[in-house]
């Protein structure tokens, strides 16, 4: 059963709710509709084209209420026909495109359709014309019908009317530099000489993709034998309903460990969308083998959470789990380490404490990795020799570029996560300015429900004097400090006491940016907003709203303050993007607003650049796909 949203005339309706609510549902805000998705908003008009409906609605307000909802013609915009009712249904721009390729019997599509949708404003790849900007649609008379068609606009104000049957010609530009690309010409053949040599260019690439993938394929890992009834018994007791996506990730990892090619799997997956469920059913097979696992983390805090929840899944079975990290002492890492030589350790899950000299494991047979790019270059470098020898399993919300080209080259196998589990609501996202009231406010509002709130405010300098204001602001509220200079005893005290719910509101640094996961905490206030990037972000945005609760983040920035133009698109596009699972766009958005350096080296960067990072993975998968015909 779908959930909808129901409008009838004569009653309240808050349209900046409504707005909000349509861009969880997949919807897109535009100055004009013009295909089913989209909706504008007009003073106290607001014009949405459903799924549910032939044409488009306009919904009228007078003081806050529906005065009427009409179907409008959507050339004309003339009235068409007057509903005491309108139901809304969701949709999202990934799941038409792909329902009209099928219509129209069209981490083939394009490779990075999973991770990006093109809106009017955007700038543009057409496979025969080169670079445009995208305008939106338009009904064109062909044949004496009228029929949608995309218009893209090239050099020289010429446009493009591109029919739907034609939608698998045009893809999104990514060309990660900061500097817009040009135009091309249309009917000019410097977008073919483009093409051209960029073919050629990444002949050096794929052989290069070609001899991992030999190497790979050659080398001799563990056979992991089926699942045991163990296995079964341990999964049967998650505690939510698994997605459709988690059941194919599960299957895609075990079909990997059961492989004699050591795995070497990229698990892309929103913030909260159940990758550690899969992780731990990986581990649990390779315990079952006799085989131990390290699971390496980025910080302590997330060290800390996975040890609980995967002790607490596998704690009726013989599995001895431990963690390493600056939460024990020296003497207890002593211990931990000569358990894990001694074969004693079945788990054990640390920060990049676990990649030192000092650690030998008796019989490593998984890695799991989660949020590789939060880990340094020399930490990579040991994580990359690794991947020869034993299975790995990389878990993360926002792939860097490399990573997520590898996997949709090929030269690593990727599994994303694109369901969104049952229940779960958008985080409702306001960029304000600094307002003592509106703090007061958000606190008292998530107390009074008894929930609790996150602060966010990354300078450890000051951070005395934020939790001090706040204190005054709400007297009765208790508060508390988490920071990464604390002695480690205090700040695991406290964040055990804000887990368990006696605390109503920390006040902390980024700390809590990866993995914490606290269904009570579902509202964030993040002070200075405009100083963190769109990746950190939306990750601080995931701690909450993790639960079936309407959760509310709120990105301050100073009065009277004037933003970089940076700030300004990063601050947009996080208020944007608050429909369930846009992680990956949000990445590929971050990636174009700071740009992302050499992808591959300067000379592969400029054929990047060129003919963008979706036509460039185009012809570099034919390159392969043609090198392994001819071999």
């Amino acid at each position: 059963m779908f959930e909808s949203i129901k409008i009838y005339p004569n009653e309240d309706l808050d349209i900046e709710k409504l707005s909000a609510d349509l861009v969880g549902y997949g919807y897109r805000a535009c100055k004009r509709v013009s295909e089913e998705g989209d909706f504008a908003r007009l003073g106290d008009t607001i014009t949405i084209y459903p799924v549910t409906f032939e044409y488009p609605l306009r919904i009228e307000l007078l003081h806050d209420k529906v005065e009427r909802i009409r179907s409008v013609d959507p050339i004309t915009y003339e009235p068409v026909q007057e509903h005491s009712s309108a139901i809304i249904l969701p949709i999202t721009g990934l799941v038409k495109k792909k329902i009209r390729r099928k219509e129209l019997g069209l981490v083939e599509e394009s490779p990075i359709d999973n991770f990006v949708d093109i809106e009017a404003g955007d700038y543009v790849v057409h496979v025969d014309h080169g670079i445009g900007k995208y305008l939106g649609t338009e009904k064109v008379k062909v044949d004496k019908k009228y029929t949608d068609h995309l218009v893209v606009e090239y050099a020289l104000g010429n446009k493009l009317y591109v029919p739907f049957a034609e939608i698998d010609k045009l893809h999104k530009y990514l060309g990660f530099e900061k500097r817009l690309p040009k135009l091309n010409k249309l009917g000019s053949k410097l977008w073919k000489s483009a093409k051209e040599r960029a073919k050629k260019g990444v002949y050096k690439v794929a052989v290069d993709l070609l001899e991992l993938q030999a190497k790979r394929t050659a080398a001799s890992g563990y056979k992991f034998s089926p699942d045991t009834e163990w296995q079964a018994e341990m999964e049967k007791e998650f505690p939510y309903k698994e997605t459709p996506d988690q059941v194919k990730s599960t299957a895609d990892v075990k079909r990997d460990m059961e492989s004699p090619t050591p795995m070497d799997r990229l698990i892309c997956g929103d913030v909260g969308y159940g990758k550690t469920e899969v992780a731990i059913r990986a581990a649990f097979k390779a315990v079952m083998n006799g085989k131990q696992v390290a699971i390496l983390v980025p910080t302590t805090i997330l060290a800390e959470q996975h040890f609980n929840t995967f002790t607490a899944r596998m704690k009726r079975f013989p599995v001895k789990i431990e963690m390493l990290s600056r939460f024990r002492t020296a003497k207890e890492q002593d211990g931990i380490v000569k358990g894990v030589a001694a074969g004693a350790v079945d788990i054990i899950i640390g920060t990049h404490r676990l990649i030192s000299g000092d650690i030998k494991f008796k019989d490593l047979g998984l890695v799991i990795i989660d949020e590789e790019q939060r880990f340094g270059v020399r930490h990579k470098e040991h994580l990359k020799r690794i991947r020869f020898s034993v299975d790995v399993l990389t878990l993360t919300a926002t792939p860097i570029p490399r990573t997520l080209y590898l996997a949709l080259m090929g030269g690593r196998d990727i599994s994303v996560i694109n369901t969104p589990p049952s229940e779960r609501l958008p985080v409702q996202t306001k960029v304000v300015h600094y307002d003592d009231a509106l703090i007061k406010d958000a606190i008292m509002k998530e107390k009074r429900r008894g929930g609790q709130v996150f602060i966010v405010h990354n300078r450890i300098r000051g951070i005395n004097k934020i939790a001090q204001a706040v204190r005054e602001l709400v007297p009765g509220v208790s508060i508390a400090i988490g920071h990464g200079r604390m002695q480690e005893k205090e700040l695991e005290e406290t964040m055990i006491r804000f887990i368990e719910g006696k605390i109503d509101c920390l006040v902390s640094t980024t700390i809590i940016e990866s993995g914490i996961d606290i269904p009570n905490a579902n509202t964030i206030i993040i002070n200075r907003a405009d100083m963190f990037g769109l990746s950190e972000l939306y990750q601080l945005r995931g701690r909450v709203g993790r639960f079936t609760r309407e959760a509310y983040a709120y990105l301050l920035i100073p009065k009277n303050f004037v933003l970089s133009s940076e700030s300004q698109k990063r601050l947009t596009a996080i208020k944007k993007f608050q429909e369930l699972g846009s992680g990956f766009k949000l990445a590929m958005e971050d990636l174009q607003i700071r740009g992302a350096g050499n992808l591959l080296g300067v000379e592969q960067h400029g054929f990047i650049n060129a003919v963008g990072f979706d036509m460039y993975c185009r012809l570099l998968k034919a390159a392969i796909d043609g090198m392994k015909r001819a071999a």
